[in-house]
C-alpha cells in the first residue's frame, strides 16, 4: 500500500512537557521555575530545555540544545564536560548544569519527568529512524537567548 494524499506516511511529532524544576543556590530555600522540554524530529539527536523570559537579564526565552544522548547518560551516571553537564542526584532527581560566560546555573529536575520526557521524544522519533544509543553525544550543546 502506498500513501497517498488521503493517507499520508506517518511522520514524527514535535514533543514537548512544561515541567517544574527548582533552582539550586545558596540560598536554602528551592526556587521552583517553569522549563520546556522540547524536541523536534528535524533534529532527532537533540533535546531542549526553555527557560522563560522572566528569568532571563535578556528579556527573552533561554534555550539550550544538546545531546539527547547526553540527558540520558546523565540519568544513570556524571556525564558532560562542555556547557552542559548532567548527573543523578539521589534515586529520584537529576541535575543539569549549564555554563556560560554569564556564569553557572544549576537545576534540579525529578528524574521520573526527564525519563518519561526521554522515552516519548524516542517513540517519537521512532518513525524518522532514530533510536536509543544513536551517536547523540556528538551533537554540540548550543545555547540561544
Amino acid at each position: 500500500m502506498s500513501a497517498t494524499a488521503e493517507n499520508p506516511p506517518a511522520t514524527a511529532a514535535a514533543v514537548e512537557e512544561r515541567v517544574s524544576a527548582r533552582v539550586i543556590s545558596d540560598d536554602p530555600l528551592y526556587r521552583a521555575i517553569p522549563v520546556a522540554l522540547r524536541f523536534t524530529p528535524a533534529e532527532p539527536l537533540a533535546v531542549r530545555i526553555v527557560f522563560p523570559a522572566e528569568l532571563s537579564p535578556e528579556g527573552t526565552d533561554n534555550e539550550w540544545a544538546f545531546p539527547r544522548a547526553l540527558l540520558e547518560a546523565g540519568l544513570h551516571a556524571p556525564t558532560g564536560t562542555g556547557d552542559v553537564r548532567v548527573w543523578p542526584c539521589g534515586r529520584v532527581q537529576a541535575v543539569v548544569e549549564f555554563h556560560s560566560p554569564e556564569g553557572v546555573a544549576v537545576i534540579q529536575f525529578d528524574s521520573a519527568v526527564l525519563r518519561r520526557f526521554l522515552r516519548r521524544t524516542y517513540s517519537a522519533s521512532t518513525a524518522g529512524g532514530a533510536r536509543p544509543g544513536d551517536a547523540g553525544a556528538r551533537t554540540a550543546a548550543t545555547r540561544s537567548a
